[in-house]
């Protein structure tokens, strides 16, 4: 996982990075069951790389469906990978299943 990639254990974790993150977060759900670690792993390699590209304009949050369960409700999340774009902790787009860097980009360049 690239370091600029955040990873909270828990909700609260979530919540802070979102208030101390100063401008747009992408947050991507991600799941532990058998059916979602293939897609959700190819989306930590795709997001790492972003994260670097979009480094001082984007902060980049690894969320972990069963330990943040009220950002995922918050976000209406029912599938893995999700990913959520986030302004001022309000959902502006949401897409899910796996993507592309080119995909991500777009996504991203759509919406920022």
């Amino acid at each position: 996982m690239a370091k600029r990639v955040h990873q909270p254990r828990e909700d609260s974790e979530f919540d802070f990075i979102l208030r101390m993150s100063g401008g747009p977060v992408l947050a991507y759900f991600i799941g532990t069951w058998p059916k979602a670690i293939e897609s959700c792993r190819a989306m930590d390699l795709v997001v790492g790389v972003i994260a670097d590209e979009y480094a001082g304009r984007l902060t980049a949050v690894r969320t972990d469906i069963t330990r943040c369960p009220a950002a995922t409700e918050r976000y209406g999340i029912t599938g893995a990978p999700s990913c959520v774009l986030l302004k001022e902790g309000e959902a502006v787009a949401h897409r899910t299943g796996p993507m592309t860097s080119v995909q991500l980009r777009e996504f991203l360049d759509e919406h920022l």
